[in-house]
């Protein structure tokens, strides 16, 4: 085996996607994801419904990965998968099946923390695709349904929280608004597609007074239940006839706290690399927002690519690459974490 090629399967299986991906040193070779729809009747995610679905659809995601990057499994240099945060029963299926396979082939266990790997995902390279990178160190504005963050990263693998939220994230946020209103799960994109044609300065929310670089957004979300409440009171249409003005208000409200700390961060580091990371790193109103604030602040600012956004194996994929480059390996004793901090 050629020694300067690493061969990664990445893993990922911390909500409700099942995903694998493999990468050749950090060019992404496949990528391969199955979703689950069942959790639309219900309004959310139910974990043992997530579990079992993994449960079918590992073996199968993992095979089509191997095939589409046209590798055999005795080529591959390690397995790096998802060890936390997330749900437990979706983490033990990922983990489990990671551990076996890397025992069969008697290969490196890698385990990674989701978080990081979002933030990691900037290094993949794509085939045909010019590749740019932020340079350490750089801030990382982390915001995801579960979690809301700002990351000074020093090194792939030195990375320091120095914001985060005390209660909701703002995808949290952003679901939560969606289901007041009556939207389909998942909310988040839908607000996104509503806000476009609405007007942002219909409503008025009160901005979180937190200390800092944390986030707050509990107190929004109740803000805003309050004013659906009083109104549809008054008027039962309300949310019909101002969907729009509703949508871009509140998503306003949330991209403008999300600058406010991250201006706050470059301001007392000193740090101009800044980049998005996360499933509302999709948001077009936060990429909009984010462009103008680098044209306006001299910044360089790194969006990652729609596909590596929300969940997805590639980015563990290349963050083990790096692991495995530094022989940072697991034990096969590692058991997943719903909650792993860094």
């Amino acid at each position: 085996m050629n020694e300067g090629i690493v061969k990664i399967l990445g893993i990922e299986s911390s909500c409700d996607d099942t995903a694998a991906a493999v990468t050749r040193n950090q060019l992404l070779l496949s990528t391969v994801i199955a979703g689950q729809q069942v959790h639309k009747d219900y309004g959310g995610v139910v974990p043992e419904l997530a579990s079992r679905a993994h449960q079918q659809n590992i073996v199968p995601v993992v095979d089509a990965a191997l095939k589409k990057a046209g590798i055999k499994k005795e080529e591959l240099n390690a397995i790096a998968f998802t060890r936390g945060p997330g749900l437990m029963g979706s983490l033990l299926v990922g983990t489990s099946f990671a551990k076996a396979m890397s025992m069969a082939l008697n290969i490196p266990l890698i385990e990674i923390n989701h978080l990081q790997a979002h933030i990691l995902a900037h290094f993949i390279e794509s085939p045909g695709e010019p590749y740019r990178c932020p340079s350490f160190p750089f801030l990382c504005l982390t915001v995801s349904g579960g979690h809301t963050q700002i990351v000074m990263v020093k090194a792939y693998n030195d990375m320091e929280i120095i914001g985060q939220t005390h209660d909701d994230a703002a995808g949290e946020a952003f679901d939560k608004a969606a289901k007041i209103m009556g939207l389909p799960y998942p909310g988040g994109p839908l607000v996104d597609k509503f806000a476009k044609e609405g007007n942002p300065l219909a409503f008025k929310f009160p901005e979180p007074k937190i200390p800092g670089l944390d986030f707050s957004f509990s107190g929004l979300k109740t803000s805003f239940l309050y004013l659906i409440r009083d109104e549809v009171a008054k008027n039962e249409s309300f949310i019909a006839e101002r969907k729009l003005d509703l949508c871009a208000s509140f998503q306003k409200c949330v991209i403008d706290v999300l600058m406010h700390k991250l201006k706050m961060a470059t301001k007392s580091t000193g740090i101009k690399e800044i980049a998005i990371a996360g499933g509302v790193s999709a948001n077009s109103g936060l990429r909009a927002v984010l462009k103008d604030s680098a044209e306006e602040l001299g910044w360089n600012i790194y969006i990652p690519k729609m596909e590596y956004c929300t969940d997805n194996a590639a980015m563990i994929a290349i963050a083990g690459y790096f692991k495995y480059l530094n022989k940072d390996f697991a034990s096969i004793d590692a058991i997943p974490l719903a909650r792993y901090t860094f």
